[in-house]
């Protein structure tokens, strides 16, 4: 396949996260809203072009209540920050199917660079012809690393959440025409 460009299919992908709660638990959260911009061959993402927006307010960790706090200023702060973006600077292969993205991640007006692993799920046409790909990434990142220091210690030692976000993402895409 030769470069084109691609959307993302909403109802069909997903940004998902989870972070240690009292360094004994999960607590796992999604965006709804976000959009990226890819130009790709699908079958060879090296020389692909990606880049993401995700709308931070569009937050849901089934919890309004702490919804509402994490776009707070105590959090993502998101009148001032509404967005988390990432741009793709090196896509290197590393196996049949499988990609090392990395690239500048902004978030809380901090940028700094993060890498994901990637995986190229296939591709085909829809049974309205469109043609559509799948893909999955995964990787983590300090939130410390973006400002994000609110927390709280606990009695039993400890703190109440974990520094380290894990995000999945699992895209399927539709070919442009």
């Amino acid at each position: 396949m030769a470069l084109s460009q691609w959307s993302v299919d909403p109802t069909h992908s997903s940004i998902d996260f989870s972070v240690k709660h009292m360094m004994i638990a999960k607590v796992k959260g999604t965006f709804h809203t976000f959009e990226a911009q890819i130009e790709a061959d699908p079958e060879d993402l090296t020389s692909a072009s990606i880049r993401f927006s995700i709308d931070l307010s569009s937050i849901d960790t089934r919890n309004a209540d702490r919804d509402a706090h994490l776009r707070s200023a105590d959090f993502f702060d998101v009148e001032a920050n509404p967005k988390m973006t990432f741009e793709a600077t090196r896509i290197t292969k590393s196996g049949d199917g499988e990609y090392e993205v990395t690239g500048d991640f902004t978030l809380h007006g901090i940028t700094r660079p993060e890498k994901f692993a990637v995986s190229f799920e296939g591709a085909g046409k829809d049974p309205w012809g469109n043609a559509k790909a799948g893909f999955s990434a995964v990787g983590s990142l300090k939130r410390s690393d973006y400002g994000l220091t609110y927390n709280a210690v606990l009695e039993t030692g400890g703190v109440l959440i974990g520094d380290e976000v894990k995000i999945s993402i699992e895209i399927e895409a539709l070919q442009q025409v």
